[in-house]
Protein backbone atom coordinates (compact mmCIF):
# COMPACT_ATOMS: atom_id res chain seq x y z
CA UNK A 1 0.00 0.00 0.00
CA UNK A 2 1.63 3.62 -0.89
CA UNK A 3 1.79 6.08 1.71
CA UNK A 4 0.14 9.83 0.46
CA UNK A 5 2.09 12.40 1.38
CA UNK A 6 -0.17 13.83 3.38
CA UNK A 7 -0.30 10.71 6.23
CA UNK A 8 2.54 11.35 8.95
CA UNK A 9 5.11 8.29 8.93
CA UNK A 10 4.41 7.29 12.17
CA UNK A 11 0.85 6.16 11.93
CA UNK A 12 0.12 2.29 10.33
CA UNK A 13 -1.88 2.70 7.36
CA UNK A 14 -3.23 -0.96 7.40
CA UNK A 15 -4.98 -0.69 10.29
CA UNK A 16 -8.47 1.69 10.26
CA UNK A 17 -9.26 4.51 12.53
CA UNK A 18 -12.19 5.90 13.33
CA UNK A 19 -11.46 9.66 12.48
CA UNK A 20 -10.80 8.46 8.94
CA UNK A 21 -13.72 6.26 8.92
CA UNK A 22 -16.28 9.20 9.80
CA UNK A 23 -14.18 11.24 7.06
CA UNK A 24 -15.09 8.52 4.35
CA UNK A 25 -18.99 8.76 6.10
CA UNK A 26 -18.76 12.38 5.10
CA UNK A 27 -17.31 12.45 1.68
CA UNK A 28 -13.79 13.01 2.85
CA UNK A 29 -10.60 12.21 0.83
CA UNK A 30 -8.62 11.22 3.78
CA UNK A 31 -8.70 7.69 4.43
CA UNK A 32 -7.27 4.61 2.83
CA UNK A 33 -8.87 1.54 1.34
CA UNK A 34 -8.67 -0.13 5.23
CA UNK A 35 -11.19 2.50 6.50
CA UNK A 36 -13.43 2.27 3.53
CA UNK A 37 -13.12 -1.52 3.64
CA UNK A 38 -14.50 -1.36 7.29
CA UNK A 39 -17.20 1.52 6.89
CA UNK A 40 -18.68 -0.24 3.99
CA UNK A 41 -19.01 -3.39 6.44
CA UNK A 42 -20.65 -1.37 8.77
CA UNK A 43 -22.96 -0.21 6.42
CA UNK A 44 -23.72 -3.35 5.20
CA UNK A 45 -25.75 -3.25 8.84
CA UNK A 46 -26.72 0.11 9.03
CA UNK A 47 -26.76 2.07 5.21
CA UNK A 48 -27.62 5.02 6.79
CA UNK A 49 -24.88 5.56 8.47
CA UNK A 50 -23.49 8.47 6.74
CA UNK A 51 -27.02 10.33 7.25
CA UNK A 52 -26.30 9.54 11.06
CA UNK A 53 -22.90 11.33 10.42
CA UNK A 54 -24.23 14.40 8.23
CA UNK A 55 -27.05 15.06 10.82
CA UNK A 56 -24.64 15.04 13.76
CA UNK A 57 -22.37 18.21 11.74
CA UNK A 58 -25.13 19.90 10.87
CA UNK A 59 -26.03 20.10 15.32
CA UNK A 60 -22.54 20.86 15.94
CA UNK A 61 -23.00 23.67 13.87
CA UNK A 62 -26.51 25.04 15.11
CA UNK A 63 -24.60 24.42 18.68
CA UNK A 64 -21.58 26.48 17.68
CA UNK A 65 -23.75 29.65 16.31
CA UNK A 66 -25.85 28.94 19.38
CA UNK A 67 -23.14 29.55 21.56
CA UNK A 68 -21.69 32.63 19.75
CA UNK A 69 -25.01 34.02 20.12
CA UNK A 70 -24.78 33.06 23.59
CA UNK A 71 -22.03 35.65 23.69
CA UNK A 72 -19.29 32.78 24.18
CA UNK A 73 -15.72 33.45 22.34
CA UNK A 74 -13.64 30.60 23.30
CA UNK A 75 -14.47 26.69 21.78
CA UNK A 76 -12.50 23.90 23.10
CA UNK A 77 -13.22 21.20 20.63
CA UNK A 78 -12.22 17.34 22.30
CA UNK A 79 -12.05 14.36 19.52
CA UNK A 80 -12.78 17.04 16.40
CA UNK A 81 -11.41 14.81 14.29
CA UNK A 82 -9.80 15.54 10.34
CA UNK A 83 -11.11 18.78 9.29
CA UNK A 84 -13.93 18.99 6.77
CA UNK A 85 -15.91 21.77 5.77
CA UNK A 86 -17.86 24.10 8.22
CA UNK A 87 -15.59 23.22 10.96
CA UNK A 88 -15.88 24.78 14.76
CA UNK A 89 -13.72 27.70 13.53
CA UNK A 90 -14.76 28.81 10.72
CA UNK A 91 -18.23 28.46 11.87
CA UNK A 92 -17.59 30.56 15.36
CA UNK A 93 -15.25 32.84 13.79
CA UNK A 94 -17.62 34.06 11.22
CA UNK A 95 -20.25 34.43 13.69
CA UNK A 96 -18.00 36.00 16.05
CA UNK A 97 -14.98 37.22 14.78
CA UNK A 98 -11.85 36.74 16.78
CA UNK A 99 -13.29 33.75 18.61
CA UNK A 100 -10.40 31.37 20.11
CA UNK A 101 -10.82 27.74 19.11
CA UNK A 102 -8.74 24.74 20.38
CA UNK A 103 -9.14 21.76 18.31
CA UNK A 104 -8.13 18.10 20.29
CA UNK A 105 -7.52 14.86 19.04
CA UNK A 106 -4.78 11.73 19.41
CA UNK A 107 -4.95 10.93 15.74
CA UNK A 108 -1.93 11.95 14.10
CA UNK A 109 -3.79 12.06 10.81
CA UNK A 110 -6.44 14.49 12.33
CA UNK A 111 -3.74 16.48 14.02
CA UNK A 112 -1.28 16.57 11.10
CA UNK A 113 -4.14 18.10 9.37
CA UNK A 114 -5.70 20.29 11.62
CA UNK A 115 -2.44 22.00 11.99
CA UNK A 116 -2.18 22.48 8.36
CA UNK A 117 -5.70 23.94 7.73
CA UNK A 118 -4.84 26.61 10.84
CA UNK A 119 -1.42 27.52 9.72
CA UNK A 120 -2.20 31.01 9.11
CA UNK A 121 -5.04 31.43 11.62
CA UNK A 122 -3.53 33.00 14.83
CA UNK A 123 -7.34 32.29 16.77
CA UNK A 124 -6.63 28.65 16.73
CA UNK A 125 -4.68 25.85 17.29
CA UNK A 126 -4.46 21.99 17.74
CA UNK A 127 -3.66 19.66 20.57
CA UNK A 128 -2.43 16.07 20.17
CA UNK A 129 -3.83 14.65 23.30
CA UNK A 130 -6.64 12.28 24.92
CA UNK A 131 -9.70 13.35 26.31
CA UNK A 132 -9.47 10.36 29.54
CA UNK A 133 -6.52 13.48 30.69
CA UNK A 134 -8.01 16.38 31.39
CA UNK A 135 -5.30 18.39 33.25
CA UNK A 136 -2.72 17.33 30.26
CA UNK A 137 -5.19 18.85 28.03
CA UNK A 138 -5.42 21.96 30.03
CA UNK A 139 -1.92 22.22 30.69
CA UNK A 140 -0.96 22.66 26.83
CA UNK A 141 0.50 25.57 25.34
CA UNK A 142 -1.97 26.08 22.91
CA UNK A 143 -4.79 25.60 25.40
CA UNK A 144 -2.91 28.28 27.79
CA UNK A 145 -2.90 30.84 24.93
CA UNK A 146 -5.91 30.59 23.34
CA UNK A 147 -8.25 29.80 26.24
CA UNK A 148 -9.28 31.61 29.21
CA UNK A 149 -10.70 29.31 31.84
CA UNK A 150 -12.00 32.34 33.61
CA UNK A 151 -14.25 33.10 31.29
CA UNK A 152 -17.33 30.99 29.66
CA UNK A 153 -15.84 28.08 26.71
CA UNK A 154 -17.86 25.85 24.74
CA UNK A 155 -16.50 22.29 25.46
CA UNK A 156 -17.40 19.98 22.65
CA UNK A 157 -17.57 16.59 23.26
CA UNK A 158 -19.34 15.57 19.94
CA UNK A 159 -19.30 11.52 18.47
CA UNK A 160 -16.32 11.26 21.34
CA UNK A 161 -17.66 9.90 24.55
CA UNK A 162 -19.13 6.64 22.79
CA UNK A 163 -15.60 5.58 21.65
CA UNK A 164 -14.92 5.13 25.40
CA UNK A 165 -15.64 2.51 27.61
CA UNK A 166 -17.06 2.77 31.22
CA UNK A 167 -13.97 1.08 32.57
CA UNK A 168 -12.08 3.96 31.51
CA UNK A 169 -14.66 6.55 33.35
CA UNK A 170 -15.72 8.84 30.89
CA UNK A 171 -18.39 9.93 33.24
CA UNK A 172 -15.04 10.97 35.53
CA UNK A 173 -13.45 12.54 32.66
CA UNK A 174 -15.92 14.74 31.71
CA UNK A 175 -17.08 15.73 35.21
CA UNK A 176 -12.72 16.72 35.56
CA UNK A 177 -13.76 18.82 32.33
CA UNK A 178 -16.85 20.47 33.98
CA UNK A 179 -15.10 21.48 37.37
CA UNK A 180 -12.26 23.58 35.55
CA UNK A 181 -14.86 25.71 33.09
CA UNK A 182 -16.13 28.96 34.59
CA UNK A 183 -19.88 29.50 35.28
CA UNK A 184 -21.91 30.04 31.82
CA UNK A 185 -19.51 27.73 29.72
CA UNK A 186 -21.78 25.09 27.70
CA UNK A 187 -21.05 21.52 27.04
CA UNK A 188 -22.01 20.30 23.29
CA UNK A 189 -22.17 16.67 23.15
CA UNK A 190 -23.38 13.76 20.89
CA UNK A 191 -23.40 10.21 21.58
CA UNK A 192 -24.64 7.19 19.72
CA UNK A 193 -27.62 4.71 20.76
CA UNK A 194 -29.72 2.22 19.49
CA UNK A 195 -32.80 4.51 20.18
CA UNK A 196 -33.92 5.82 17.45
CA UNK A 197 -32.38 3.56 14.94
CA UNK A 198 -34.88 2.92 12.14
CA UNK A 199 -33.85 -1.32 12.07
CA UNK A 200 -34.13 -4.08 15.43
CA UNK A 201 -31.68 -3.82 17.80
CA UNK A 202 -29.79 -7.06 16.87
CA UNK A 203 -29.58 -5.56 13.40
CA UNK A 204 -27.46 -2.88 14.25
CA UNK A 205 -25.28 -4.47 16.66
CA UNK A 206 -23.66 -5.81 13.43
CA UNK A 207 -22.56 -2.33 12.91
CA UNK A 208 -21.55 -1.97 15.90
CA UNK A 209 -19.54 -5.49 16.00
CA UNK A 210 -17.67 -3.72 12.76
CA UNK A 211 -16.18 -1.33 15.56
CA UNK A 212 -15.70 -4.17 17.91
CA UNK A 213 -13.28 -6.16 15.49
CA UNK A 214 -11.12 -3.17 14.27
CA UNK A 215 -10.68 -2.43 18.32
CA UNK A 216 -12.34 0.97 18.68
CA UNK A 217 -15.72 -0.28 20.26
CA UNK A 218 -18.70 1.53 19.94
CA UNK A 219 -20.44 1.99 22.87
CA UNK A 220 -24.14 2.56 22.67
CA UNK A 221 -25.79 4.20 25.78
CA UNK A 222 -29.25 5.12 26.86
CA UNK A 223 -30.71 8.34 27.02
CA UNK A 224 -30.82 8.13 30.54
CA UNK A 225 -27.00 6.82 30.32
CA UNK A 226 -26.19 9.56 28.12
CA UNK A 227 -27.85 12.16 30.06
CA UNK A 228 -25.45 11.54 32.91
CA UNK A 229 -22.37 13.62 31.23
CA UNK A 230 -25.11 16.52 31.89
CA UNK A 231 -24.59 16.44 35.51
CA UNK A 232 -23.88 19.95 37.02
CA UNK A 233 -25.08 21.32 33.94
CA UNK A 234 -28.83 22.87 33.36
CA UNK A 235 -30.28 21.65 30.56
CA UNK A 236 -30.51 23.96 27.15
CA UNK A 237 -33.84 23.78 25.17
CA UNK A 238 -34.92 21.64 23.81
CA UNK A 239 -32.98 19.21 25.83
CA UNK A 240 -31.31 16.16 25.64
CA UNK A 241 -32.73 15.02 21.84
CA UNK A 242 -32.24 13.25 18.81
CA UNK A 243 -29.89 15.16 16.47
CA UNK A 244 -32.53 17.13 13.97
CA UNK A 245 -34.55 17.88 16.60
CA UNK A 246 -32.15 20.38 18.73
CA UNK A 247 -33.27 24.10 17.25
CA UNK A 248 -33.73 22.74 13.87
CA UNK A 249 -32.79 24.85 10.77
CA UNK A 250 -35.14 23.18 8.38
CA UNK A 251 -38.73 20.97 9.52
CA UNK A 252 -37.34 18.02 11.57
CA UNK A 253 -40.37 16.19 9.63
CA UNK A 254 -38.14 15.93 6.37
CA UNK A 255 -34.93 14.57 7.40
CA UNK A 256 -33.82 10.64 6.82
CA UNK A 257 -35.11 8.32 9.76
CA UNK A 258 -30.96 7.61 10.20
CA UNK A 259 -30.54 11.50 11.46
CA UNK A 260 -32.52 10.67 14.38
CA UNK A 261 -30.34 7.61 15.65
CA UNK A 262 -28.38 8.62 19.11
CA UNK A 263 -29.08 11.88 21.55
CA UNK A 264 -27.76 15.36 21.55
CA UNK A 265 -27.98 18.22 23.84
CA UNK A 266 -26.50 21.33 25.23
CA UNK A 267 -25.66 22.23 29.12
CA UNK A 268 -25.02 25.19 30.68
CA UNK A 269 -22.89 25.61 34.35
CA UNK A 270 -24.65 27.68 36.69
Amino acid sequence: MERPAWAPRSIDISVPSVSRIYDYYLGGSHNFEVDREAARKAMEFMPGLPKVMQANRAFMRRAVRFAADEGIDQFLDIGSGIPTFGNVHEIAQTAKPGAHVVYVDHDPVAVAHSQAVLRDNEDADVVAADLLKPQEILATPQVQRLIDLNRPVALLLVAILHFVENADDPYGAVAELRDALAPGSLLVLTHASYEGIPLPPERAEGAVDVYKDIRNPLIMRSREEIARFFEGYDMVEPGLVPMPIWRPDTAPEDEDPYSFSGFAGVGRTA
